[in-house]
């Protein structure tokens, strides 16, 4: 990819306008992570589709209430890319807020929503203290995959977490790869191995 290219781009808070087209990104992006299959289940496929939209949904428009950074990466006015950071100043786990878990529930069921919580509570016992923040999302439109902009986007949030001064790192939690290979070689460090919800995965994690 150009790097001219890349070097146009802008990464930017997003606005409330921006959600409908960040969600649909996220979508994409996670539509195979093993994690969202075995949490929401895939034996119906129409069912899944339901579930995993409203998930994103829901995880985006509550970060959005809770003033969570929700980063886009643009060409312009088009969206390449998004990236939701949270940190442990918002409820988690067995924590969230009630009107997420209605919302999900009513959308999702309750293994679902339980299996979300349960995420959340691994990732917190794994990382190092209570001032660390979570990736909780990050894609790159499918059309704009293998340019260089999936680095280009983690960067843009290693920034953003390296400016908070009230915000000693941030971990993620991987299970492919192609995603292990893409954060370790932009900094990050592996924490443990973990498995969630029967699935296996990497928490990584990058210091300021």
């Amino acid at each position: 990819m150009d790097t001219q290219v890349i070097e146009k781009c802008r990464a930017v808070y997003l606005t409330a306008e921006d959600l409908r087209i960040a969600a649909s990104i996220l979508y994409n992006a996670y539509y195979d992570d093993p994690f969202f299959i075995e949490a929401l289940g895939k034996d119906n496929e129409v069912s899944y589709q339901e579930k995993l939209r409203a998930a994103i949904r829901e995880e985006l428009h509550t970060l959005w209430k809770q003033e969570q950074a929700l980063i886009g990466f643009f060409d312009g006015e088009r969206m390449l890319g998004v990236a939701c950071v949270m940190t442990q100043d918002v409820p988690l786990g067995e924590d969230r807020v009630w009107d997420w878990k209605l919302k999900m529930v009513l959308s999702a069921g309750w293994g679902s929503t339980q299996a979300i919580m349960k995420k959340d509570s691994h990732i917190l016992q794994h990382l190092p203290n209570r001032h660390c923040g979570i990736l909780q999302f990050i894609a790159v439109s499918p059309n704009e995959q293998n340019k260089g902009f999936g680095r280009t986007l983690v960067n843009a949030v290693l920034s953003w977490c390296d400016e908070q001064p009230d915000v000693d790192g941030i971990g993620v939690f991987v299970t492919k790869d192609a995603h292990y290979e893409l954060f370790i070689n932009t900094g990050f460090e592996q924490l443990s191995s973990i498995n969630i919800n029967n699935v296996e995965g990497d928490l990584l994690f990058h210091r300021p």
